[in-house]
């Protein structure tokens, strides 16, 4: 008989329908397995902050289930230590909010709160969420269970090695830049980024460029369609939305996409950067695969000029510099936050004016460009997941920012243009290590790229690889 952590978030869900087992049950089992995995010298770095009790108390409560409760009622999570979570040390990864505790929580906690989930704790996260991979002064580092010397990727570093080491079945995560789907490629998971204003920012809106969305990671597609469900939708008061679907994106999962039309490329779109054989295997075998299903597959041109680089990070050292730091605790910042802060304090509010309005056209030409494509493929990273310690560089970050970039060639463009892109993990190097592979499609259309996510993963099955130390 399976263990519970061996069922998807679904079947887990299921089972407190069916009063089979109990939430309180899940949370028992997972919390062993938090405390027993993420502790130690052999430690995945999934969790900044466990809240055991308060997880017992609120599984308790959740007991009489609902008749209208939503296929994820009862199912253990846990919540990126970017998100307010009252009552709930809340770092953001950083020295500087060692000791923050929230007085409300954010959307994104109310709505998986709402939804009947039980958070374990807080997902470990570099400060603010700005690298590529989560080495923070407030946790050890979040590593893939698959090697555990090398990075679970970042900002939803934390999250991905929780999932991947089966300490929760699902997570919640957040991208700006690629920081959901990074990770999933580092821990062999589906990260989906949503269109931009699917998933409300309430009630910070601290990203006035509209690059950053959370969304989820998961084992499969199905239960990553689900957390969807239950992050999605608009609040009072937000700047802008997508338009609701015209069904749950669960049932997008069991749909059948039809015959797409599958635009490609492989050339890095903000960096000259080698890319590594494997992750050329993975892009040509997902290649061949859907074409196998039916679908046409065309080579396209990279659809974001290199101009565009600079523009994007003026944006992005704008908004680290909008992280507001005591003055007397500034010391206590990373090299890589002080570095991007001074560049982004260097930006005038006239120029970063400019750079918005400059990121908004060539969003608007990549989409013109890509428009009478159904889906766009490219690798989700360069590499395999590096080494702990490889691209960080706390005497140059500058060079360290170059790293994430060679690291990180295609996943931002995403993030300008506002399209939904998910890695799904479709490849694993001769020695152990995941490789994603990344599909985006049109602004909204999330239910498109779930159904055809769903069918891949249907022909080219995951979700029974485990990590060594499942």
């Amino acid at each position: 008989m399976a263990d519970l952590h061996d069922l998807t978030a679904l079947e887990q869900g299921e089972l407190v329908r069916r009063r089979t087992v109990s939430p309180l049950e899940l949370t028992e089992h997972y919390l062993e397995r938090a405390d027993r995995i993420d502790s130690g010298v052999d430690t995945v770095g999934a969790f900044v902050t466990l809240t055991p009790e308060l997880a017992r108390e609120r599984a308790a409560t959740l007991a009489d289930r609902p008749a209208d409760a939503g296929p994820l009622y009862g199912v253990p999570t846990a919540i990126k230590d970017l998100n307010l979570t009252a009552g709930v040390r809340t770092t953001f990864g950083s020295a500087a909010f060692a000791d923050f505790v929230p007085e409300a929580s954010d959307g994104v906690t109310l709505s998986l709160e709402a939804a009947g989930l039980v958070s374990l704790g807080k997902t470990n996260t570099p400060e603010f969420g700005s690298p590529c991979y989560t080495e923070p002064d407030v946790a050890p580092p979040a590593v893939t269970p698959w090697d555990r010397t090398r990075t679970a990727g970042g900002s939803s570093g934390g999250a991905a090695a929780a999932v991947a080491a089966g300490l929760v079945p699902l997570a919640q995560g957040s991208d700006g830049g690629g920081s959901i789907r990074i990770p999933a490629s580092c821990c062999g998971l589906v990260g989906l980024k949503p269109t931009r204003g699917r998933i409300s920012g309430h009630p910070m809106y601290g990203d006035p460029v509209g690059l950053a969305t959370a969304g989820p990671i998961a084992r499969t597609v199905a239960d990553a369609a689900a957390m969807l469900d239950v992050l999605a939708g608009r609040r009072v008061g937000d700047p802008a939305w997508a338009p609701p679907p015209s069904e749950s994106f669960l049932a997008a999962s069991r749909r059948d996409p039809g015959r797409l039309r599958i635009g490609r490329f492989i050339t890095p779109v903000i960096t000259d950067t080698a890319v590594d054989p494997a992750c050329v295997t993975a892009w040509e075998d997902a290649s061949r695969l859907l074409e196998s299903l039916g679908h046409d597959v065309e080579d396209v041109p990279v659809p974001l000029p290199r101009e565009a680089v600079p523009v994007f990070e003026t944006c992005w050292a704008v908004l680290t510099a909008l992280s507001v730091v005591p003055p007397e605790k500034e010391h206590l910042l990373r090299p890589l936050t002080r570095w991007l802060s001074e560049r982004g304090r260097a930006v005038s509010a006239p120029d970063f004016g400019l750079a918005i309005g400059a990121m908004r056209r060539y969003a608007a030409a990549a989409l013109t460009a890509l428009a009478p494509y159904d889906a766009v493929l490219t690798p989700t990273l360069a590499t395999p997941p590096v080494k702990v310690g490889a691209m960080r560089d706390d005497a140059d970050p500058a060079a360290d920012f170059e790293a994430q970039k060679d690291f990180t060639p295609w996943t931002s463009a995403w993030n300008v243009t506002g399209m939904p892109a998910v890695s799904l993990p479709l490849h694993w190097t001769s020695g152990g290590l995941p490789v994603g592979v990344m599909l985006a499609a049109r602004p909204a259309e999330e239910e498109l790229l779930i159904s055809l996510a769903a069918q891949v993963e249907q022909a080219a099955p995951w979700a029974d690889r485990k990590a060594p130390g499942w």
